[in-house]
């Protein structure tokens, strides 16, 4: 029973996983440059994201640009786009999987089936949470690189926004629901090696024959 809760919660921070990450891929502000004028009405904050930026307009107004070239972007983005699109698809496979592998589900057949499922589960999971944490932490080395170097006039440079810290979150979800999966069905299998099943001996026949009495003893 304590296996079973164990394994829903860890399904239950697997599926904030799954909604961050792609939250997180989506948003278009992974980068966030505020750039304030002489007149507190021109203020206008401007986002970058792996898709598009954006920017927004102390007056309400809001308008985005789609970036259709994928080679004149950066390396750094390019393989966040990649990673995170990954990411998304093995947290997608994991939730199916540990949906079918989980003790309080009715699918996946025997507790073998189930255990293994579980345990694949787990893995997608990790993977993905791996998947989810190399583009963030290297997309923020490039903020932090750039806003640190000196060259770079101030209105270029720019901090980490909501997107990065919501990929953080959401990996780390990933990880903890993965590394739960799969410890809980390693315990049960070495308490299945540490214990084997008993073995009965049963006694044959030519043992219970010989066991009786013998027949010279009334000739």
């Amino acid at each position: 029973m304590a296996s079973a809760s164990l394994q829903f919660f860890a399904f239950i921070l697997a599926l904030f996983g799954v909604f961050g990450d792609i939250t997180a891929t989506l948003l278009p502000n992974w980068k966030v440059n505020a750039d304030v004028g002489s007149n507190i009405i021109t203020a206008i904050t401007q986002m970058q994201g792996l898709w598009m930026d954006c920017t927004w307009y102390s007056t309400g107004m809001f308008s985005c640009t789609l970036k259709y070239s994928i080679l004149s972007l950066p390396v750094y983005i390019q393989a966040a786009r990649t990673t995170m699109v990954l990411s998304c698809i093995l947290s997608a496979f994991g939730i199916c999987i540990t949906t079918v592998g989980m003790k309080c589900t009715r699918l996946g057949g025997d507790s073998d089936s189930k255990n293994n499922a579980c345990f694949v589960g787990g893995i997608c999971f990790i993977l993905a949470g791996i998947f989810g944490l190399v583009p963030t932490c290297w997309y923020t080395r490039e903020i932090i690189s750039n806003f640190l170097d000196q060259t770079i006039p101030e209105s270029s440079k720019h901090e980490p926004g909501a997107a990065v810290y919501t990929g953080f979150i959401s990996a780390g979800f990933l990880l903890i629901a993965g590394v739960i999966f799969c410890s809980s069905c390693f315990k049960r299998q070495q308490g299945a090696w540490i214990y084997p099943p008993k073995q009965h001996h049963f006694p044959s026949t030519e043992q219970e024959s010989n066991a009786g009495y013998s027949l010279k003893d009334y000739v």
